[in-house]
């Protein structure tokens, strides 16, 4: 009895020293993990890359072979795609391109591309805030602050230019912002957000009420929940050096009855544009019209749209004055108040009935063509990811789940069966692959706003990425092609040309009706916030034949399948001659 107590009696230490040992190796295996996570999460926070990110990224592991998730759940053979090498091992050129080998391939670029998009969501992305370029930080705030007033988005008195910087909005940011806009006052709101305008706000509130940090400057009040903090900038007007950002915007006919039209009038002997321009600025109007000394200012309309220009030998061949052809013609010019007849966006109030998507391939202009949705129709757009760069510049439905249904349509590059049929219907954005590939590699080592530089492109990654993505750029049209319910297609090249028109084509899809003057309002303020900054290389050619050869292909077949489907092909200047 006393042997087998004895025996008994070893085994349980023996288990609990054993036990003692599996949660030791647990516990420092867990914290290894969480250090390595910890680490992971600090560098990117320091590129600015989200650490919640919708889908998992897998680390760059150097030049090796990168296979599908799905082929480690099953024994079989499949294909590979390997990163790095001097070649795709491609099928033979009879099978090569079409239709049948792009969609399996497809599933073979998906991890691909998942890496490569999220691993560079918000890589480096250049310094800016929305809508205006970073200053450098200053301790002290140079305007002169004039209190805490009451706010309204929707009945603003600050009505000039708005500004977002959900993450690193300060004082002095907002300042040299309205400053360099030549506005005379600014005021902050919600800890993030930036107005300008040229009248005081009339309302006071009580000082406490402005209680909200600035999100990018610890100390600093940013305004509170319906509150602004305002400051007047004279001081800093007075010694900013003069800007030279009025935009010519051509020569054109004159109505009628210009003081019907414009809401805004001067008659000034020896007017300049200058004079002009000021004028307007102050009055809070984008445009500015000049006909011999009269000054006019307003918005586009309907009456007066800006879309036939004349000859600009009629302006009598100088943007000073006006007087030729008998008062029949005037000048046109954009100052630096923005157009806010459109800015004001929200969510929707109930449940989308209709799942939209608004697919593309990246580099296709997709953010772009969110921004004027989003200012045609008054409501967010909403993405399959989560880009933390361009949630600070206003896209809120950036955070909001891609499945809640608040958002007009959702940003998505998925080319899955599964994940197409996911949606009741989409805008299927299209541009010229060739252009497609550029965008996304500059943003893959620029970010949305940069150039990539000439090593990146000298470098072994540029053709693996034409080889890689060149197909993909095919498979994504062929399989919403294939599995979308109902489709519009847009090609990018024809939205920038005819804007209004195309514009209005997706308004309508959306189910949405919208005015003529929010419409040109969007025109207005076509280009936001997206040109890229930095030198642009001129007579910058970075295809080869081989390239061309491959992309062309890729074109032709794309070319067909949306014939066969009733839809217009490619432009021409997508089509090789």
């Amino acid at each position: 009895m006393a042997k087998a107590f004895f025996r008994l009696q070893k085994f349980l230490r023996r288990t609990q020293f054993l036990l003692f040992f599996l949660t030791a190796a647990y516990l420092m295996a867990g914290s290894l993990l969480l250090l390595q996570r910890t680490r992971l999460v600090m560098q990117q926070g320091s590129r600015g890359t989200p650490s919640n990110q919708a889908l998992p990224v897998l680390e760059e592991t150097g030049r090796v072979g990168i296979m599908d998730t799905r082929t480690l759940q099953s024994p079989r053979p499949g294909p590979r795609l390997l990163v790095g090498m001097d070649a795709l091992q491609e099928p033979a050129l009879d099978q090569q391109h079409g239709p049948h080998w792009l969609l399996s391939r497809n599933s073979e670029l998906r991890q691909l591309r998942r890496r490569w998009f999220h691993r560079f969501t918000s890589d480096q992305e250049p310094l800016q805030t929305a809508g205006f370029k970073a200053m450098k930080h200053t301790a002290e705030h140079k305007g002169t602050y004039m209190g805490c007033f009451t706010h309204d988005s929707r009945e603003r008195t600050l009505k000039g230019a708005v500004f977002y910087d959900l993450r690193k909005m300060t004082v002095a940011h907002c300042q040299e912002a309205c400053v360099e806009r030549a506005y005379s006052y600014a005021g902050l709101a919600y800890g993030a957000e930036c107005y300008c305008g040229n009248t005081l706000p009339a309302a006071a509130a009580r000082p406490e009420e402005c209680s909200s940090e600035c999100r990018g400057e610890k100390g600093s009040v940013c305004g509170g929940v319906n509150r602004l903090s305002v400051y007047s900038l004279e001081q800093l007007r007075a010694a900013a050096r003069p800007r030279r950002n009025v935009i010519y915007r051509g020569c054109f006919r004159a109505p009628e009855n210009l003081t019907d039209i414009f809401p805004a009038s001067l008659i000034q002997p020896n007017l300049t544009v200058e004079m002009c321009s000021e004028f307007c600025s102050k009055k809070e109007f984008p445009l500015a019209v000049i006909r011999g000394q009269e000054c006019h200012c307003g918005y586009p309309t309907r009456r007066f749209s800006l879309r036939q220009g004349a000859d600009g030998l009629r302006c009598s061949g100088t943007h000073n004055a006006s007087s030729a052809a008998g008062g029949e013609h005037c000048l046109v010019y954009q100052t630096p108040v923005q157009d806010t007849r459109c800015t004001d966006r929200k969510f929707l109030t109930t449940k989308s009935k209709v799942f939209v998507a608004l697919s593309s391939f990246p580099g296709a202009g997709n953010t772009w063509a969110r921004h004027l949705i989003e200012h045609a129709t008054g409501y967010y757009t909403g993405s399959y990811y989560f880009d933390g760069a361009l949630y600070n510049k206003g896209f809120k439905g950036e955070k909001d789940h891609w499945r809640s249904r608040r958002t007009i349509c959702v940003k998505t590059h998925e080319s899955g069966k599964t994940e197409i049929e996911m949606f009741d219907s989409a805008i299927l954005l299209i541009r010229n692959p060739y252009k497609s590939l550029m965008a996304e590699f500059n943003r893959k080592y620029a970010g949305h706003l940069g150039y990539a530089t000439d090593r990146n492109w000298k470098s072994k990654e540029w053709p693996d990425f034409v080889n890689s993505y060149a197909s993909w750029w095919a498979s994504h049209v062929l399989e919403w092609l294939k599995y979308g319910k109902r489709l519009l297609v847009v090609h990018y090249e024809e939205l920038k040309q005819s804007l209004i028109p195309k514009l209005k084509e997706m308004v309508e899809f959306l189910n949405v009706t919208v005015t003529e003057d929010r419409l040109l309002c969007v025109e207005n303020n076509r280009d936001g916030n997206f040109k890229r900054s930095g030198a642009k290389q001129k007579n910058f050619e970075p295809f080869t034949q081989e390239m061309k050869d491959l992309i062309n292909r890729y074109i032709l077949t794309v070319d067909e399948a949306l014939r066969g489907r009733n839809f217009s092909g490619l432009p021409r200047e997508y089509v090789p001659r």
